[in-house]
């Protein structure tokens, strides 16, 4: 083979690396860039590992401070390792630099089949994934002659020995047209970096179009276009601290219990009859695992969730991802099955059990106390876990505490019904002040607009006072309809030893800021912490 076949080769050779090398710049100063400029956080990436080192993956999420420094120098290093790229200066320490930084992201969150990154991930061959072709293609670079690329590290190394050269020569030397062509050749890359920097800011300059043109004005509204507004909500790196625990005999339960909603996929949405498809059509077998790591984090170390085929699935695979958080099962029973619920919820790892509310209040209405006992009394032979009663009505309370049926604990509905569509007060006069001593009334009217499920608020907390059980408040926010830190407030004030409250993934971080803030903030209680 000719010495100019070979040359044409290896030119050929050389301008594919080169653009290689371009390419893989123009990721990582993207990815840097965009990471930089947007609300980032690397928080759920961390929290979804679960392969080698994922408990050092989840203490870093779990740490605002240390998960924020981790997050700048993730940007840092990826601009530094694409500016170094797209210039070819520096290759090998950027390559072998993004090698590693690319094996990390690797390790946290592998291809592997049955993990997270198989349905979440950019995409993925089974073991292979871009990043893994990513990080071979680094290696290259470090391990390839400065000369097999047109880059900037080339360009210094001729000038380092044409200025030897020089030096040990007193006549000086010429530069030849051949030697110009190679100057321009490694100068290739600035172009691409030019177009870089132009189509980021045209990028930028149509996100702020968009703001003022586009999302500010409503009127502009279509059913075929996706949404163009965007909602900036707390990541991890905006917790302020983790949420705080109570405890109900020997466990230790946190004070923001997550509700199970999310995976009922039911919701109270008074008169709207699309929501609960909408809250099951978001809340995916991924995004529910994503949602209860994402708890872990902020510190809810406890879920209610109800027993059922669903349920029991979603919580099977939540634990052999590595799933953290305790199980207080919400139970059934009628006159024909006591058991089955009670049963298969401890079978399947709860570490608490309770009579459904509405199933107390019904056996309440019927006048058939002795229910709640053979209810209580069969969960008493699971002596390992905790056991209690639920119910909207407050007579369940006050029907329990006058048969001394002693559950572990209660699970009372609770919030001020300080919202329109809460309906009319029946009790307006100045002077009225709740009576536990005499039968309960509703304190809403008639015309109620909506099934607030907590009709008795002030009646509650009066008799509360004297219930010594610890006490789980529900309903606290109306169903989406009370501000998270009034309905927090609220139950905290009057009495309520934790709250449980159904929420999507982004009111997380937000919902556990307001609980801690609420606890710090408390002035005083009507009701002695029981847990």
């Amino acid at each position: 083979m000719g010495t100019q076949t070979v040359s044409k080769y290896q030119n050929a050779a050389r301008s594919i690396f080169t653009l290689l090398r371009i390419f893989i710049g123009w990721h990582f100063l993207y990815e840097g860039l965009a990471k930089l400029f947007s609300p980032w956080s690397s928080a759920g990436y961390l929290m979804e590992s679960q392969w080698l080192f994922s408990g050092m993956f989840h203490s870093i999420a779990e740490n605002p401070s240390l998960l924020q420094t981790i997050d700048l120098l993730n940007i840092i290093g990826l601009i530094f390792i694409g500016i170094c790229l797209f210039l070819g200066v520096f290759t090998r320490i950027a390559g072998a630099l993004g090698a590693f930084l690319v094996l990390i992201y690797y390790i946290a969150n592998p291809p592997f089949i049955g993990y997270f990154s198989e349905n979440t991930g950019e995409g993925h061959y089974l073991i292979v994934n871009k990043q893994l072709i990513e990080m071979a293609i680094l290696l290259l670079f470090v391990f390839l002659p400065k000369d097999f690329f047109w880059s900037l590290d080339r360009w210094v190394v001729r000038l380092r020995d044409r200025l030897a050269s020089k030096k040990d020569s007193d006549a000086p030397v010429a530069q030849t047209s051949m030697e110009r062509r190679e100057i321009l050749k490694d100068l290739l890359a600035l172009p691409f970096l030019g177009g870089f920097a132009w189509m980021a800011v045209r990028k930028k300059q149509w996100e702020s179009f968009e703001e003022v043109n586009l999302i500010s004005r409503p009127s502009r509204v279509d059913a075929v276009s996706g949404a163009t507004g965007r909602i900036d909500f707390a990541g991890l790196d905006k917790l302020k601290k983790k949420v705080p625990m109570g405890k109900i005999k020997g466990y230790e339960v946190s004070r923001l219990i997550c509700g199970g909603n999310l995976i009922s996929g039911y919701a109270h949405s008074r008169d709207l009859i699309y929501v609960s498809h909408l809250v099951q059509s978001y809340f995916s077998d991924e995004k529910v695992l994503e949602t209860f790591k994402l708890c872990e984090a902020v510190g809810i170390n406890t879920m209610i969730v109800r027993v059922d085929n669903n349920t029991l699935r979603v919580l099977e695979k939540y634990r052999k991802r590595g799933g953290s958080m305790q199980w207080i099962a919400q139970c059934k029973a009628t006159d024909d099955d006591i058991k089955s619920d009670f049963d298969a919820a401890v079978a399947n790892g709860a570490i608490g059990i309770y009579l459904h509310g509405g199933v107390s209040d019904q056996c309440v209405r019927d006048q058939k106390p002795e229910f709640l006992l053979k209810c209580l009394e069969h969960m008493k032979k699971h002596d390992h876990v905790i056991h209690g009663l639920a119910a909207h009505d407050l007579n369940v309370i006050i029907e329990s505490e006058k048969h001394g049926l002693e559950p572990d604990f209660f699970m009372k509905t609770l919030n001020s019904g300080n919202y329109w569509t809460a309906g009319p007060k029946l009790i307006d006069k100045p002077d009225w002040k709740p009576d536990p001593k005499t039968i309960v009334e509703p304190e809403y009217g008639a015309l109620i607009k909506d099934n607030i499920w907590s009709v008795t608020p002030e009646q509650t907390a009066e008799f509360m006072k004297e219930v010594e059980k610890p006490w789980i408040a529900y309903k606290v926010l109306g169903a989406g309809a009370i501000d998270p830190k009034k309905g927090f407030r609220y139950a905290f004030e009057n009495g309520a030893d934790f709250t449980c409250v159904g929420m999507f993934d982004w009111q997380i971080v937000e919902d556990a800021n307001l609980i801690t803030e609420v606890l710090d903030e408390l002035p005083s209680r009507n009701r002695p912490w029981r847990a």
